[in-house]
């Protein structure tokens, strides 16, 4: 991930969650330290995170419909979830990682 695409990110995830989220709140979400965990995410911005960063992020990133739901978290596909029941097992996936994201803000 690049600087640039976390910062879209940041915003994909502000439209999701609707709510501006700052640096603060991605460190938040992040599990950084508050005392510098903006600074790093404003660091990161320019220069991309760290590949462990990286994977909390994409995590993070399935939150917003923008986003794919990742491979391992994908049980929508499988042979025992009827066709016409996944997109909506999809959209409350998607609703409880916003969920998730909005509780680890306070």
């Amino acid at each position: 991930m690049t600087g640039a695409e976390l910062k879209q990110l940041r915003n994909d995830l502000s439209d999701a969650l609707e709510r501006k989220l700052s640096a603060a709140d991605m460190a938040k979400l992040c599990g950084l330290p508050g005392t510098s965990g903006a600074d790093t995410i404003r660091r990161w911005e320019v220069s991309g995170p760290t590949p462990e960063a990286t994977r909390i992020l994409r995590v993070l990133a399935m939150a917003s419909e923008r986003y794919p739901i990742l491979e391992k978290f994908d049980i929508f596909d499988r042979h025992d979830v009827r066709e016409e029941d996944r997109p909506a097992k999809r959209t409350a996936f998607r609703a409880q990682m916003r969920d998730e994201a909005r509780r680890r803000l306070g």
